[in-house]
């Protein structure tokens, strides 16, 4: 009987995966200044070249291995799908500019608070994957029960609930989401 082989078949969710692992061990392992300086987004002077990488970068950072298992479990069921029906370039695309804009958003409301994590990454996921199986000028239903339930409980944990869990990066990342899947569906971007 012969092996199977075992291939690398998401490159995307796979290397986007084990960066992350590396740069969780690297915060554990320097005891969090790793993770502040390289992998965390934060309000910082426009001039400093370091706030402009880490609104990509914030992405790999986790406060603990259970918040990277929290994204990544998602990420890593979701993601290998998602890069097979949108292709890998598009992907990344789709996670940088979610990044982009959750990061943004984040440091110009929360001035005074660091963001780091993969959240927003996972939840446009979530949604993006509801678009999965949907033709031009259908919204599928599965993606509004998506978004009652997860976008939902996200708006109410977010009034509720004090915790240092960033529903708002989870709102605009499932937003971004929704939105990539719905011009892809429309076929209205050139560039996604």
């Amino acid at each position: 009987m012969k092996m199977p082989k075992i291939t690398y078949n998401s490159p995307v969710t796979l290397t986007f995966t084990i960066a992350a692992l590396a740069a969780t061990l690297a915060g554990m392992i320097t005891g969090g200044r790793s993770t502040l300086l390289l992998f965390s987004v934060y309000r910082t002077s426009l001039l400093n070249p370091m706030l402009y990488l880490r609104l990509f970068t914030y992405v790999l950072g986790h406060s603990g291995m259970a918040h990277f298992m929290g994204n990544f479990t998602i990420i890593l069921l979701v993601g290998p799908m998602l890069e097979e029906k949108y292709g890998s370039k598009r992907l990344v695309l789709m996670i940088l500019t979610t990044a982009l804009i959750t990061g943004i958003i984040s440091i110009i409301f929360f001035p005074g608070t660091a963001f780091l994590g993969a959240s927003g990454v996972a939840f446009m996921m979530i949604l993006l994957s509801s678009y999965a199986n949907s033709r031009s000028g259908e919204i599928p239903l599965t993606l509004i029960f998506v978004a009652v339930l997860y976008l939902g409980s996200e708006i109410i944990n977010g009034i509720f609930v004090s915790d240092d869990i960033s529903q708002l990066g989870h709102i605009i990342g499932g937003l971004c989401g929704g939105f990539f899947g719905w011009l892809i569906c429309n076929k209205k971007s050139a560039v996604l």
